[in-house]
Parts: structure tokens; C-alpha cells; sequence
């Protein structure tokens, strides 16, 4: 699961869950996969991220580093920041692991780079 993916992921259709946004990662297997750098796609997707959400999600899994925690004025011409926002949404995976629901708990499987959002008929509101 890329990060990228993780930045859109909410568990608000669990019964009893109001937002279910930002689920936490616990990963035990991530893996750097490289991804031919494209400045304009990443720059054309950064003003649609929760950056904090994504910035926190990056040193969870101890891949923040040299991320800065806010965005700056003009980062489009910041070609070291566009390269370090695109190994984070792009080239970071969890492989193995899981996500946490913030207000159940409820726990969703990472496999093979994959999470399992399915719920339960008694799970849905």
C-alpha cells in the first residue's frame, strides 16, 4: 500500500464511526520500489493531500526523513522537496502490516501490499 493510498482511506462506515480518519499504521514489511520521478503529477496532487495525515504516516513507519512537516510557500519550484514528496506518495509500500480505526480500534489487514477494507454485514451502519 502506498502512501498515497493510505492519505484517502477512512473507516467512517463502520457502525458508530464518525470520521474513522486517519487510520494508524503498524507495519512490519516495507519495501522502497522505484518510480520514475514526475514532477508535475506530484505537484499536481499535493494541494489534494491531508500533508499532516501523510507526513505522520511517513515517520510511523520510519520513512519521514527530510520530509518537512508543512508545506511551503512555492514548493512546486523545489525540485528537492517534489523528490522526497514523491518517494514518500510513491515509492514507500507497506507490504505487510495493518490499519487501525481511531475511534474503533478496528483492525484492517495489509497483505502483499494490499489492505482489506471488506466489513461484516453487522459491521456497516
Amino acid at each position: 500500500m502506498k502512501l498515497i493510498t493510505h492519505n484517502m482511506l477512512t473507516s467512517k462506515c463502520l457502525k458508530g464511526v464518525v470520521t474513522g480518519y486517519p487510520l494508524a499504521i503498524h507495519a512490519t514489511d516495507v519495501k522502497i520500489n522505484e518510480v520514475d520521478f514526475n514532477p508535475e503529477f506530484v505537484t499536481r496532487i499535493i494541494p489534494k493531500l491531508d500533508w499532516e495525515v501523510l507526513w505522520k504516516a511517513a515517520q510511523s513507519i520510519g520513512h519521514g526523513e527530510g520530509l518537512p512537516q508543512v508545506i511551503q510557500p512555492k514548493y512546486e519550484e523545489d525540485s528537492e522537496f517534489l523528490k522526497k514528496a514523491h518517494r514518500v506518495l510513491l515509492e514507500v509500500e507497506v507490504e505487510e502490516g495493518y490499519l487501525t480505526c481511531p475511534e474503533s480500534g478496528r483492525q484492517f489487514p495489509i497483505t502483499k501490499g494490499i489492505p482489506n477494507m471488506l466489513l461484516t454485514e453487522a459491521e456497516v451502519q
